[in-house]
């Protein structure tokens, strides 16, 4: 069992029932959730020991987000306590042709005006193995950028292996702010969850043109711009979700990963969404649960897949699928049989 540290923001979904409108909705379904919390409950799920590291108001609400992650077995030690408020997001789930809509009202939250005399990092990697973050916690705020920052070399001295995953949010700040933040950012990190578009309008890198066409021509450009990334940031190795949105309500999903020798790319599921909100983050738990118990990047990789192909069918932020589903879901068995 590894010890794992998350940090980041959680907070408050607001969803109308089903798949009404906003403007239909009487009331709303109440679920907590968000990047890294969503990853902390994932490998907590997996049977690691998973810590989350956070700033959530002193308030019957913030208990709630603790709450929250409690139940689900993630320590909770390190979460600091006070500011005005906790962040919400209300989400809009899309089906067939009509997009999913997700509105954010989270300026000023706890996390947001979060410093770095909220958390003690030398205590809170104490024991660590793995300290993993996405660009959604440094792109809520300036401050909690330098947080990031702090928490990232703090990690980074005491040896830990660090992940992030970039996670742009357009709603959140604009590509070239995101360059400049996670450019310095990056330097930290040794397993790195990003696409092409990522390395494309975050870093600025062009993509190398190719004779190729179809899958072939996807790998060549990926393996490609992955090793100019490597190269530059120094990563052990690069991963990304490949999701092909033929609606909102079915996707084709599968990943890729180098390592610096090696390309590889999975098997494809597809999928007919339930709810896609945290699709990444369980892709990054399930990634960093093999990379960590040393499986390998091809079955680590397979691993990512088949647990974030079975987020989808889960209603919430988290994935609740066990070890036992992913991994029988990794053997085939993708039927959707009643288990008697």
């Amino acid at each position: 069992m590894a010890k794992i540290v998350t940090m980041g923001e959680i907070m408050l979904r607001l969803s109308p029932p089903g798949y009404q409108k906003f403007i239909q909705a009487d009331n709303f379904d109440v679920n907590y959730g968000g990047g890294e919390a969503n990853v902390a409950v994932s490998l907590a799920n997996f049977g690691h020991k998973t810590h989350f590291v956070s700033k959530v108001p002193d308030n019957p609400i913030g208990d709630c987000a603790v709450a929250a992650l409690r139940k689900y077995n993630v320590n909770c030690d390190f979460i600091a306590r006070g500011g005005e408020r906790l962040g919400i997001y209300y989400l809009e789930t899309g089906a067939s042709m009509r997009a999913s809509n997700v509105v954010y009202d989270r300026a000023h939250s706890s996390m947001a005006e979060a410093a770095a005399e909220d958390f003690d990092f030398d205590a809170i990697f104490e024991g660590a193995d793995w300290f993993h973050v996405s660009g959604i916690t440094p792109a809520i705020s300036d401050g909690a950028a330098a947080v990031t920052e702090l928490a990232l070399k703090a990690a980074r001295a005491k040896g830990i292996t660090v992940s992030l995953d970039f996670n742009y949010r357009k709603k959140l700040w604009s590509y070239e702010k995101a360059g400049k933040v996670m450019t310095n950012l990056l330097q930290y990190v040794d397993v790195c969850i990003g696409s092409k578009e990522d390395a494309k309008y975050i870093l600025g890198m062009n993509l190398s043109d190719t004779d190729k066409t179809g899958i072939e021509a996807e790998n060549y450009i990926n393996k490609d711009i992955f090793q100019r990334m490597m190269d530059r940031f120094g990563f052990q190795c690069i991963a990304s979700s490949l999701r092909e949105s033929y609606s909102a309500s079915d996707n084709g999903w599968s990943a890729c990963i180098y390592d610096g020798k090696e390309f590889y790319r999975s098997r494809k599921y597809e999928l007919r969404i339930v709810d896609r909100v945290g699709g990444g983050d369980s892709f990054a738990a399930g990634l960093i649960c093999g990379l960590i118990e040393e499986r390998g990047i091809k079955e680590a990789l397979e691993f990512a897949v088949a647990a974030s192909a079975l987020k989808h069918t889960i209603p919430g932020d988290v994935n609740l699928a066990s070890r036992s589903e992913v991994e029988g879901l990794m053997g085939g068995d993708a039927s959707g049989r009643v288990q008697r």
